[in-house]
């Protein structure tokens, strides 16, 4: 099944690329790799604001980081132009705007590793990974998420 056929079934839509809040770019390949620059998290289409620990719950985390997922693989789609060109995810980074005492930025972030595997792959989207509890992320967002793919 190709990915579009897996996005398709999971009814997932690919939005297109952001514009760049400051100053960088979407993305950069450099050889076979491709580095996604830092998605926060949105819902209904504006900055989901919060701090885990405080006023979102794990649960809810979970679900910014997913939707930062299918952002990033519109992003990767943009960058590539086949997402079945993707050959492996090889690294996400997860920030987690989190209070100090706020100790599961893992499970957060299980939101879109899970996903990733999901689409990809148990070969292709199984990935290396951190997950971090930061004081404030742009915008007041409640997670933000880069990643790095290796393309055929």
């Amino acid at each position: 099944m190709s990915i579009y056929d897996k996005l398709t079934a999971l009814q997932i839509t690919l939005p297109p690329v952001s514009i760049p809040a400051a100053a960088y770019v979407p993305f950069v390949q450099t050889g076979n790799l491709v580095f996604l620059s830092g998605h926060i998290a949105k819902k209904d289409g504006a900055v989901w604001a919060g701090q885990l620990g405080k006023n979102i719950s794990t649960e809810e985390g979970k679900a910014a980081a997913r939707a930062i997922a299918i952002d990033l693989m519109g992003t990767l789609h943009a960058a590539v132009g086949d997402l079945n060109k993707v050959k492996r995810i090889v690294k996400v980074m997860s920030l987690v705007n989190s209070t100090g005492d706020f100790t599961e930025q893992h499970l957060v972030t299980n939101g879109a590793s899970e996903l990733l595997g999901e689409v990809f792959g148990p070969q292709v989207g199984a990935h290396a990974r951190s997950a971090f509890g930061v004081a404030q992320i742009p915008m007041g967002a409640c997670v933000e998420i880069e990643l790095i793919a290796e393309i055929a």
